[in-house]
């Protein structure tokens, strides 16, 4: 041990000093839980102090998960649709309490885009009304959605505002309220005004035949207990929505490597992006029609640790994919773990690695 290590030592109390790093309570965490399968980055002020991976890119040819690997991110997704509406309306071309009908042609009436935002729209399920009128042998994008929703209109689900309830509908709808200010693909706003402005390199919206030609793309799997071993998630009818509705824009499909994520994290902390109010209203709870506070924001769920430390996250689910990206503002901590193999331990892994900072 050198002098300065030395002389740290000493002047740190004993208490903190014999407390173990991160790294090492992470390690211990990571080794209680080896069926997990993918990769876990906890960083401390934007700086890397855990970065491993575990398991199987491929099951099936034991190919094993490189640290740089690139994930489905499923819902993790929805804060990039977020970031783009709430930059589109610092510029002035939308407001957050505009109604949606006022970009786009729904059979729904006095919903606005703020309740899109925070899950309070009370809109249907866009998914039943595709698997159930959609022919499945194409593929789906968000302006075949929103003909069929206005074609096949189902109820909706509660006045908006009233309460909160999760709802892909409302970001597909948000993707194509972009689409329609700009003019420019969504797909397209995702790359040019965060991923590549970000410096996340690999961060994208893919399609089916960009992931499969993909060497560095860790590929989803569920456990068949009756054949005791990993089968690939696309491999499954449940999966099929994946496929025939490939091309909808909004509530998911970005895919990325865990550092991607740490350079968004650490971008969020500037006025690149959102401004100071504009990140001030992305991370507020919604308030309901009845003055009750949901607990989400724009793209974020809003909760505080048994510490009492405040945390921004959100996560994703997705067939044989399991994302968490957890950002603590008062610590400079960060936590990624991206899965692919749907570990059934992951909500424990997690809470223990919350623990471990």
């Amino acid at each position: 041990m050198d002098m300065r290590r030395l002389l740290l030592c000493l002047l740190l109390p004993a208490s903190l000093a014999a407390q173990p790093s991160v790294k090492r309570k992470a390690d211990s965490i990571l080794a209680s839980h080896p069926a997990f399968s993918g990769v876990v980055l906890i960083a401390e002020k934007g700086r890397p102090v855990f970065h491993k991976a575990y398991g199987y890119r491929d099951f099936n040819r034991r190919d094993p998960v490189r640290r740089n690997d690139v994930f489905e991110l499923a819902s993790v997704s929805k804060q990039f649709t977020a970031t783009i509406i709430g930059m589109l309306q610092q510029e002035g071309r939308l407001q957050f309490d505009d109604s949606v009908s006022k970009y786009l042609h729904i059979p729904w009436k006095d919903i606005t885009i703020r309740q899109l935002l925070n899950h309070t729209s009370g809109l249907p399920d866009y998914q039943a009304v595709m698997d159930r009128y959609w022919d499945k042998s194409r593929v789906a994008g968000n302006p075949e959605i929103l003909e069929y929703l206005n074609r096949y209109p189902p109820p909706m689900r509660f006045k908006p505002g009233t309460r909160f309830e999760y709802s892909n509908t409302g970001y597909v709808f948000l993707a194509s309220i972009a689409e329609t200010v700009t003019g420019i693909d969504f797909i397209e706003l995702c790359r040019s005004r965060i991923f590549r402005a970000a410096g996340m390199r690999l961060a994208n919206v893919r399609s089916l035949a960009e992931k499969a030609s993909m060497q560095r793309f860790a590929r989803g799997h569920i456990y068949v207990v009756k054949e005791k071993r990993f089968v690939r998630a696309d491999s499954f009818p449940s999966s099929d929505y994946t496929l025939w509705l490939g091309n909808r824009k909004g509530p998911g499909r970005v895919s990325a490597r865990a550092t991607d994520i740490l350079r968004w994290d650490q971008a969020l902390y500037t006025d690149k992006y959102l401004s100071q109010a504009a990140k001030a209203e992305a991370f507020k709870p919604a308030r309901l029609n009845d003055g009750s506070l949901s607990r989400y924001g724009f793209g974020w769920f809003l909760e505080r640790t048994a510490r009492g430390e405040e945390v921004i996250w959100h996560d994703g689910d997705n067939p044989g994919y399991r994302t968490m990206f957890r950002r603590y503002p008062q610590s400079g901590h960060t936590v990624i773990v991206l899965c692919n193999n749907y570990y059934d331990g992951f909500e424990r892994m997690v809470a223990a690695l919350e623990g471990a900072l």
